[in-house]
């Protein structure tokens, strides 16, 4: 019984603690205890490398050290799992699509895989293939499907011809019609596009005009809604096909003069409560586009007969203000607007002004009118007050003040230059200025008397600083054009004056340099210039036809040499112009001079019989000069 019950006991459990990692086959080694059974995997590793000391199983098997492409050595089916039977053919290692955790999720690359050759594999048997209720196509899966998943897909609709896609798009096969399409017979490309059915375009083209209610029926598309203007015209008449509105009512075909079968107020817009009392058709005033503007036409109406409808009852009267007249409307107004108007004074008698204009009856002689007793006519037209032309005909010469005193009429004012003499002198008689001041009698020199600032016109604060007297410059007619004498000024000294406050200084734009300005420019005015003397000992005169920016590019009175090693010889500007080519040192063999050797352009040069340089075939004494204006 003790010995039954032994057996019959709790598994006995080893504690593992204590025990040295990698001794595992000290024990397990098939006689202490379990060892390596014989279909384990081929290995010297010790047993906790890969299991617990909890169990056998489970079991990790670590992969490191596992030469990859190797795996078919345990992965045969005997050693270790191999290949099942409805693994796809290949003859790829397991680790080219496998890891070495699990078996899946795997990672079937498609590298090297031809184009086109899909149905090798996925052919329904060997992998997935095309399902039951695929677009039929005799294509290869690449050509829609991309070898990471099935779907998204694209379908190409290339090759695909215009008008055929019924042939797939027919409900069955792929989508179709659905049952509140527009009743068509057209092809499916003809509104919609291969990427996607919405937005589709719907071309009128093809569908007779006219024959709009075969579609906008309310049924099969949209109709006329319950508000629509009544009509028996189809909806192009007024509607375009891209869109209802903006629609264009046309009134072609509708009979003038019956705009009130429609314009009734029930059927469309009508006669307003404040509108103009008449009976006339609407469109004798207003327009088939528009309500306004509008054009009331007078052409009925009796000349005269104004007041018929302009009573300030029926259409507006004569307002409070008006002139006082029994006269109709259009003996001043005309039938497009009240103004402007035009009174006629036809028949009014020449000097009988006042009879109407008395401040009373019409806009009569104001406080500040200049006294007189003339009828308004003889000053003013009868078009306007002003302007108005006072004749001085009858005024005695130099009698001015006697209106001009500053209570009849406009006087002296305060600032005007002291003076006894009349009006006259100066001043037209059709206006004040221009005056003419006369200087007559005014003794030479003695301007400031007048011209000191009080009394006239004296010298500015920015005037050039001077004791002379005006007229040394100035002429008696007018401050301007002034002419400046030079004549005791001292050569060189220009900028005392010229210095941009004084007067005009060197502008911004001004050649650099620290001359003074009668260098270059005259007294008589800046340009044109005097011919400039050059003062450098290294500047030879190069005579007519250079100009100053030719050398002087950097706008600067000081530049410096292009080529400074030939300074001061004429290389120094010119060695980028030298011509080898046209300086033979030697005819046979050809050998030419240097711009190092020829630098002093205006020297000597020889043309020698040979190498040797000993006898000289030909001189060129001075062949160039500076004032030559050109090298040949």
């Amino acid at each position: 019984m003790c010995a039954i019950a032994r057996r019959l006991g709790p598994r006995p459990t080893f504690n593992h603690t204590g025990v040295a990692a990698g001794t595992c086959s000290t024990c397990h080694n098939g006689s202490t205890a379990s060892g390596k059974p014989s279909n384990h995997i081929p290995t010297s590793q010790q047993c906790d490398v890969c299991h617990r000391t909890t169990a056998w199983t489970p079991a990790t098997f670590n992969h490191t050290g596992v030469a990859s492409g190797t795996c078919s050595t345990c992965h045969n089916g005997s050693t270790a799992s191999g290949k099942p039977s409805n693994h796809i053919p290949t003859s790829q290692q397991c680790d080219v699509c496998h890891r070495t955790t699990a078996w899946t999720p795997a990672t079937f690359s498609h590298t090297g895989v031809a184009a086109g050759t899909c149905s090798t594999c996925h052919n329904g048997s060997t992998a997935t293939g095309k399902s039951a209720n695929h677009v039929p196509t005799s294509q290869q899966c690449d050509v829609c499907h991309r070898t990471t998943a099935w779907t998204p897909a694209t379908f190409n609709h290339s090759g695909v011809a215009a008008g055929s896609c019924a042939t797939c798009h027919n409900g069955s096969t792929a989508t179709g019609k659905p049952s509140n399409h527009v009743p068509t017979s057209q092809a499916c490309d003809v509104c919609h596009r291969t990427s996607a059915w919405v937005p589709a375009t719907f071309s009128h083209s093809g569908v007779t005009p006219g024959s709009c209610a075969t579609c906008h029926n309310g049924t099969t598309a949209t109709g006329k809604p319950s508000n629509h203007i009544p009509t028996s015209q189809a909806c192009d008449a007024c509607h375009r096909t891209t869109a209802w509105v903006p629609a264009t009512f046309s009134h072609t075909g509708v009979t003038p003069g019956s705009c009130a079968t429609c314009h009734n107020g029930n059927t469309a817009t009508g006669k307003p409560a404040n509108h103009l009392p008449t009976s006339q058709a609407c469109d004798v005033c207003h327009r088939t586009t528009a309500w306004v503007p509008a054009t009331f036409s007078h052409t009925e109406v009796t000349p005269g007969g104004c007041a018929t409808c302009h009573n300030g009852s029926t259409a507006t009267g004569k307002p409070a203000n008006h002139v006082p007249t029994t006269q109709a409307c259009d003996l001043c107004h005309r039938t497009t607007a009240w103004v402007p108007a035009t009174f006629s004074h036809s028949g009014v008698t020449p000097g009988a002004c006042a009879t109407c204009h008395n401040g009373s009856t019409a806009t009569g002689k104001p406080a500040n009118h200049v006294p007189t007793t003339q009828a308004c006519d003889d000053c003013h037209r009868t078009t306007a007050w002003v302007p108005a032309t006072f004749s001085h005909s009858s005024v005695a010469p130099g009698s001015c003040a006697t209106c001009h005193n500053g209570s009849t009429a406009t006087g002296k004012p305060a600032n005007h230059i002291p003076t006894t003499q009349a009006c006259d002198a100066c001043h037209r008689t059709t206006a004040w200025v221009p005056a003419t001041f006369s200087h007559t009698g005014v003794t030479p020199g003695g301007c400031n008397t007048c011209h000191n600032g009080s009394t006239a016109t004296g010298k500015p604060t920015n005037h050039l600083p001077t004791n002379q007297s005006c007229d040394v410059c100035h002429r008696t007619t007018a401050w301007l054009p002034a002419t400046f004498s030079h004549t005791t000024v001292t050569p060189g000294s220009c900028n005392t004056c010229h210095n941009g406050s004084s007067a005009t200084g060197k502008p911004a734009n001004h050649f650099v340099t620290t001359r003074s300005c009668d260098s270059c420019h005259r007294t008589s005015s800046w340009t044109p210039l005097l011919s400039y003397s050059h003062t450098s000992l290294t500047y030879r005169s190069h005579g007519a036809g250079l100009e100053c920016n030719d050398c002087h590019r950097n706008n600067n009175e000081v530049i410096a040499f292009q080529f400074p090693a030939y300074r001061p010889n004429c290389a120094a500007c010119h060695a980028n112009e030298f011509e080898a080519s046209e300086h033979k040192k030697v005819n046979s063999p050809r050998i030419y001079y240097t711009v190092a050797e020829l630098q002093d352009c205006s020297g000597s040069c020889h043309t020698y019989t040979d190498t040797t340089m000993t006898t000289i075939q030909q001189s060129h004494p001075s062949n160039h000069r500076p004032t030559d204006g050109s090298w040949d």
